[in-house]
Protein backbone atom coordinates (compact mmCIF):
# COMPACT_ATOMS: atom_id res chain seq x y z
CA UNK A 1 0.00 0.00 0.00
CA UNK A 2 2.80 2.59 1.05
CA UNK A 3 6.57 2.35 0.10
CA UNK A 4 7.42 4.44 3.56
CA UNK A 5 5.71 5.22 6.09
CA UNK A 6 6.78 7.57 8.26
CA UNK A 7 5.62 8.01 12.29
CA UNK A 8 6.16 10.87 13.91
CA UNK A 9 5.62 9.69 17.38
CA UNK A 10 6.21 5.90 17.98
CA UNK A 11 4.89 5.26 21.14
CA UNK A 12 1.76 3.15 22.17
CA UNK A 13 -0.03 4.11 18.71
CA UNK A 14 2.45 4.70 16.67
CA UNK A 15 4.37 1.73 17.48
CA UNK A 16 1.08 -0.72 17.06
CA UNK A 17 0.56 1.13 13.51
CA UNK A 18 3.77 0.42 12.93
CA UNK A 19 3.27 -3.23 14.10
CA UNK A 20 0.19 -3.72 12.59
CA UNK A 21 1.15 -2.33 9.38
CA UNK A 22 4.16 -4.70 9.16
CA UNK A 23 2.04 -8.11 10.04
CA UNK A 24 -0.58 -6.84 7.26
CA UNK A 25 2.19 -5.82 4.45
CA UNK A 26 1.08 -2.45 4.74
CA UNK A 27 4.36 -0.41 4.06
CA UNK A 28 7.46 -1.63 2.74
CA UNK A 29 9.52 0.53 5.08
CA UNK A 30 8.44 1.83 8.16
CA UNK A 31 10.80 4.66 9.97
CA UNK A 32 10.22 6.50 12.70
CA UNK A 33 10.96 10.60 13.77
CA UNK A 34 11.02 11.85 17.30
CA UNK A 35 13.09 14.63 19.38
CA UNK A 36 16.43 14.55 20.92
CA UNK A 37 14.97 13.64 24.31
CA UNK A 38 12.78 10.83 22.26
CA UNK A 39 16.06 8.98 20.98
CA UNK A 40 16.06 5.84 23.37
CA UNK A 41 12.63 4.75 22.86
CA UNK A 42 13.57 5.40 19.11
CA UNK A 43 16.09 3.14 19.16
CA UNK A 44 13.78 0.63 21.28
CA UNK A 45 11.65 0.20 18.42
CA UNK A 46 14.44 -0.04 16.02
CA UNK A 47 16.20 -2.86 18.25
CA UNK A 48 12.89 -4.18 18.58
CA UNK A 49 12.26 -4.62 14.64
CA UNK A 50 9.31 -2.24 15.16
CA UNK A 51 10.41 0.39 12.69
CA UNK A 52 13.61 -0.16 10.18
CA UNK A 53 15.08 3.25 11.19
CA UNK A 54 14.36 6.31 12.69
CA UNK A 55 16.01 9.95 12.14
CA UNK A 56 15.48 13.37 14.98
CA UNK A 57 15.53 15.32 11.38
CA UNK A 58 12.38 15.56 9.82
CA UNK A 59 13.29 16.47 6.60
CA UNK A 60 15.25 12.85 6.45
CA UNK A 61 13.02 11.17 7.98
CA UNK A 62 9.74 12.35 5.43
CA UNK A 63 12.40 12.23 2.59
CA UNK A 64 10.24 10.28 -0.33
CA UNK A 65 7.31 9.13 1.75
CA UNK A 66 3.78 8.64 0.91
CA UNK A 67 2.31 8.62 3.80
CA UNK A 68 3.33 10.49 7.22
CA UNK A 69 1.32 10.05 10.52
CA UNK A 70 1.40 11.97 13.27
CA UNK A 71 0.71 10.19 16.76
CA UNK A 72 2.12 12.73 18.86
CA UNK A 73 -0.57 13.84 21.86
CA UNK A 74 -2.98 16.77 20.28
CA UNK A 75 -0.71 19.62 21.97
CA UNK A 76 2.01 19.08 19.82
CA UNK A 77 -0.04 18.62 16.51
CA UNK A 78 0.50 22.38 15.56
CA UNK A 79 3.95 21.99 16.08
CA UNK A 80 4.12 19.56 14.14
CA UNK A 81 2.25 21.25 11.39
CA UNK A 82 5.13 24.06 11.48
CA UNK A 83 7.87 21.75 10.44
CA UNK A 84 6.24 19.82 7.98
CA UNK A 85 5.02 23.00 6.58
CA UNK A 86 8.22 23.44 4.51
CA UNK A 87 8.13 20.10 4.03
CA UNK A 88 5.01 19.34 2.66
CA UNK A 89 4.72 17.35 -0.53
CA UNK A 90 1.75 16.89 -2.32
CA UNK A 91 2.24 13.76 -3.15
CA UNK A 92 2.01 12.20 0.61
CA UNK A 93 -0.73 11.52 2.24
CA UNK A 94 -0.78 12.52 6.10
CA UNK A 95 -2.75 11.36 8.72
CA UNK A 96 -3.08 11.43 12.49
CA UNK A 97 -4.43 9.62 15.04
CA UNK A 98 -5.42 12.61 17.86
CA UNK A 99 -8.41 11.63 20.18
CA UNK A 100 -9.56 15.47 19.46
CA UNK A 101 -10.33 16.26 15.80
CA UNK A 102 -11.54 20.02 16.28
CA UNK A 103 -8.31 21.23 17.67
CA UNK A 104 -6.29 19.39 15.23
CA UNK A 105 -8.11 20.89 12.24
CA UNK A 106 -7.87 24.23 13.64
CA UNK A 107 -4.28 23.79 13.99
CA UNK A 108 -3.86 23.11 10.35
CA UNK A 109 -5.69 25.83 9.37
CA UNK A 110 -3.18 28.21 11.26
CA UNK A 111 -0.06 26.88 10.12
CA UNK A 112 -1.69 26.87 6.77
CA UNK A 113 -4.35 29.36 6.31
CA UNK A 114 -6.81 25.94 5.36
CA UNK A 115 -6.72 22.50 5.82
CA UNK A 116 -4.78 20.21 3.01
CA UNK A 117 -6.66 18.42 0.78
CA UNK A 118 -3.92 15.59 1.53
CA UNK A 119 -4.39 15.56 5.16
CA UNK A 120 -7.24 12.86 6.72
CA UNK A 121 -7.71 13.45 10.21
CA UNK A 122 -8.20 10.45 11.90
CA UNK A 123 -8.92 8.79 15.52
CA UNK A 124 -8.78 4.78 16.33
CA UNK A 125 -11.08 4.83 19.58
CA UNK A 126 -8.49 2.59 21.14
CA UNK A 127 -5.83 2.29 23.57
CA UNK A 128 -4.17 0.44 26.97
CA UNK A 129 -3.02 1.83 30.64
CA UNK A 130 0.51 1.88 29.60
CA UNK A 131 2.66 3.85 27.29
CA UNK A 132 5.93 3.30 25.06
CA UNK A 133 6.62 1.65 22.48
CA UNK A 134 7.36 -1.58 24.55
CA UNK A 135 3.40 -1.46 25.47
CA UNK A 136 2.51 -1.89 21.35
CA UNK A 137 1.15 -4.66 20.11
CA UNK A 138 -0.21 -5.76 16.20
CA UNK A 139 -4.12 -6.03 17.29
CA UNK A 140 -4.24 -2.73 19.12
CA UNK A 141 -6.65 -1.87 16.12
CA UNK A 142 -8.66 -5.13 15.85
CA UNK A 143 -12.74 -4.72 15.67
CA UNK A 144 -11.75 -1.18 17.27
CA UNK A 145 -14.03 1.75 16.03
CA UNK A 146 -11.99 4.22 13.71
CA UNK A 147 -13.19 7.67 13.02
CA UNK A 148 -12.24 9.82 9.96
CA UNK A 149 -13.61 13.62 10.05
CA UNK A 150 -12.71 14.94 6.99
CA UNK A 151 -14.06 18.46 5.93
CA UNK A 152 -15.28 20.03 2.58
CA UNK A 153 -11.99 20.41 0.49
CA UNK A 154 -10.51 16.63 2.14
CA UNK A 155 -9.30 14.22 -0.81
CA UNK A 156 -11.99 11.63 -1.31
CA UNK A 157 -9.35 9.35 -2.92
CA UNK A 158 -7.27 10.11 0.24
CA UNK A 159 -10.01 9.33 2.58
CA UNK A 160 -10.48 5.91 0.98
CA UNK A 161 -6.73 5.18 1.23
CA UNK A 162 -6.72 5.45 4.51
CA UNK A 163 -9.67 4.17 5.23
CA UNK A 164 -8.30 0.71 3.46
CA UNK A 165 -5.07 1.10 5.63
CA UNK A 166 -7.18 1.26 8.82
CA UNK A 167 -9.01 -1.83 7.76
CA UNK A 168 -6.29 -3.96 7.00
CA UNK A 169 -5.31 -3.63 10.58
CA UNK A 170 -8.62 -4.77 12.06
CA UNK A 171 -10.71 -1.30 12.79
CA UNK A 172 -14.10 -0.56 11.71
CA UNK A 173 -13.92 2.28 10.19
CA UNK A 174 -16.59 5.64 10.01
CA UNK A 175 -17.25 8.93 8.98
CA UNK A 176 -18.01 12.04 11.43
CA UNK A 177 -18.08 15.79 11.49
CA UNK A 178 -15.37 16.90 13.50
CA UNK A 179 -17.42 18.51 16.48
CA UNK A 180 -19.78 16.15 16.76
CA UNK A 181 -16.96 13.56 16.77
CA UNK A 182 -15.26 15.87 19.74
CA UNK A 183 -19.02 15.55 21.43
CA UNK A 184 -19.39 12.40 21.38
CA UNK A 185 -15.67 11.22 22.70
CA UNK A 186 -16.10 13.49 25.53
CA UNK A 187 -19.02 11.50 26.59
CA UNK A 188 -17.83 8.18 26.04
CA UNK A 189 -14.14 8.64 26.69
CA UNK A 190 -12.70 12.05 28.17
CA UNK A 191 -15.53 12.53 30.53
CA UNK A 192 -14.50 8.77 32.10
CA UNK A 193 -11.05 9.53 32.27
CA UNK A 194 -11.07 12.85 34.27
CA UNK A 195 -13.74 10.88 36.81
CA UNK A 196 -11.20 8.05 37.10
CA UNK A 197 -8.30 10.49 37.68
CA UNK A 198 -10.27 12.61 39.99
CA UNK A 199 -11.37 9.33 42.42
CA UNK A 200 -7.96 8.02 42.47
CA UNK A 201 -6.23 11.29 43.53
CA UNK A 202 -9.13 12.13 46.09
CA UNK A 203 -8.39 8.16 47.66
CA UNK A 204 -4.39 8.28 46.83
CA UNK A 205 -4.76 11.46 49.54
CA UNK A 206 -7.10 9.72 51.83
CA UNK A 207 -4.70 6.35 51.36
CA UNK A 208 -1.72 8.27 53.11
CA UNK A 209 -4.12 8.02 56.38
CA UNK A 210 -5.74 4.55 56.02
CA UNK A 211 -5.86 1.74 54.50
CA UNK A 212 -7.91 2.24 51.43
CA UNK A 213 -6.03 0.81 48.45
CA UNK A 214 -5.20 -2.41 51.07
CA UNK A 215 -8.51 -3.37 50.97
CA UNK A 216 -9.73 -2.15 47.58
CA UNK A 217 -11.43 -4.96 45.45
CA UNK A 218 -12.13 -5.77 41.99
CA UNK A 219 -14.31 -3.46 41.60
CA UNK A 220 -12.22 -0.57 42.31
CA UNK A 221 -9.72 -1.72 40.07
CA UNK A 222 -12.20 -2.13 37.12
CA UNK A 223 -13.59 1.44 37.53
CA UNK A 224 -10.55 2.72 38.16
CA UNK A 225 -8.46 1.00 36.05
CA UNK A 226 -8.03 4.13 33.21
CA UNK A 227 -6.51 6.36 35.83
CA UNK A 228 -3.22 4.44 34.78
CA UNK A 229 -3.25 6.56 31.13
CA UNK A 230 -0.42 8.97 30.23
CA UNK A 231 -0.81 12.18 32.21
CA UNK A 232 0.38 14.28 29.51
CA UNK A 233 -1.61 12.70 26.74
CA UNK A 234 -4.85 13.39 28.82
CA UNK A 235 -3.72 16.79 29.71
CA UNK A 236 -3.29 17.64 26.06
CA UNK A 237 -7.03 15.92 25.34
CA UNK A 238 -8.63 17.74 27.88
CA UNK A 239 -7.71 20.76 27.72
CA UNK A 240 -8.11 20.77 23.95
CA UNK A 241 -11.56 19.53 24.08
CA UNK A 242 -12.87 21.23 27.37
CA UNK A 243 -15.64 23.21 25.78
CA UNK A 244 -17.89 19.79 25.27
CA UNK A 245 -16.08 18.19 28.51
CA UNK A 246 -17.30 21.30 31.09
CA UNK A 247 -20.60 21.14 30.06
CA UNK A 248 -20.87 17.30 30.95
CA UNK A 249 -18.72 17.57 34.07
CA UNK A 250 -21.52 20.53 35.10
CA UNK A 251 -24.35 17.97 34.83
CA UNK A 252 -22.56 14.95 36.08
CA UNK A 253 -22.06 17.48 39.54
CA UNK A 254 -26.18 17.80 39.13
CA UNK A 255 -26.34 14.35 38.76
CA UNK A 256 -24.27 13.48 41.82
CA UNK A 257 -25.74 16.07 44.10
CA UNK A 258 -29.31 14.97 43.35
CA UNK A 259 -28.16 11.15 44.90
CA UNK A 260 -26.30 13.12 47.71
CA UNK A 261 -29.63 14.30 48.33
CA UNK A 262 -31.79 11.06 48.12
CA UNK A 263 -29.71 9.48 50.09
CA UNK A 264 -29.85 11.93 53.06
CA UNK A 265 -33.35 11.61 52.78
CA UNK A 266 -33.35 8.01 52.40
CA UNK A 267 -35.30 7.60 49.09
CA UNK A 268 -34.91 4.07 48.55
CA UNK A 269 -37.03 4.05 45.99
CA UNK A 270 -36.09 7.03 43.75
CA UNK A 271 -32.02 5.65 44.57
CA UNK A 272 -32.96 2.28 42.78
CA UNK A 273 -34.85 4.03 40.03
CA UNK A 274 -31.32 5.45 39.59
CA UNK A 275 -29.62 2.04 39.54
CA UNK A 276 -32.03 0.09 37.47
CA UNK A 277 -32.38 2.86 34.73
CA UNK A 278 -27.82 2.88 35.02
CA UNK A 279 -28.15 -1.05 34.87
CA UNK A 280 -30.27 -1.29 32.04
CA UNK A 281 -28.50 1.74 30.31
CA UNK A 282 -24.97 0.15 30.55
CA UNK A 283 -27.10 -3.29 29.23
CA UNK A 284 -27.72 -1.68 25.97
CA UNK A 285 -24.10 -0.52 25.41
CA UNK A 286 -22.73 -3.99 25.85
CA UNK A 287 -25.26 -5.69 23.56
CA UNK A 288 -24.35 -2.89 21.08
CA UNK A 289 -20.58 -3.00 21.47
CA UNK A 290 -21.62 -7.19 21.14
CA UNK A 291 -23.45 -6.67 18.07
CA UNK A 292 -20.66 -4.21 16.96
CA UNK A 293 -18.26 -7.27 17.36
CA UNK A 294 -20.30 -9.60 15.60
CA UNK A 295 -20.36 -8.02 12.79
CA UNK A 296 -16.81 -7.11 12.61
CA UNK A 297 -16.08 -10.85 12.85
CA UNK A 298 -17.90 -11.62 9.43
CA UNK A 299 -16.51 -8.97 7.31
Amino acid sequence: MFNKLCIIGVGLIGGSIAKAARQQGLAKTIVGFGRAQDEENLRTAQQLGVIDGYSLDLATAVAQADCVLIATPVGSVQAIFKQLHPLWSAETLYTDVGSTKVSVIAAAQTVFGYVPSNFIPAHPIAGAERSGVEASVDDLFMDKRLIITPVADTDAQGVLKITAFWQAMGAIVSEMEAHHHDTVLAATSHLPHLLAFALVDLLGRKDEQVDIFKYAAGGFKDFTRIASSDPTMWLDISLANKQAIIPLLAQLRAELEKVERLLAEEQTEALFAIFSHAKKARQRFLECHNTLAEKASLL
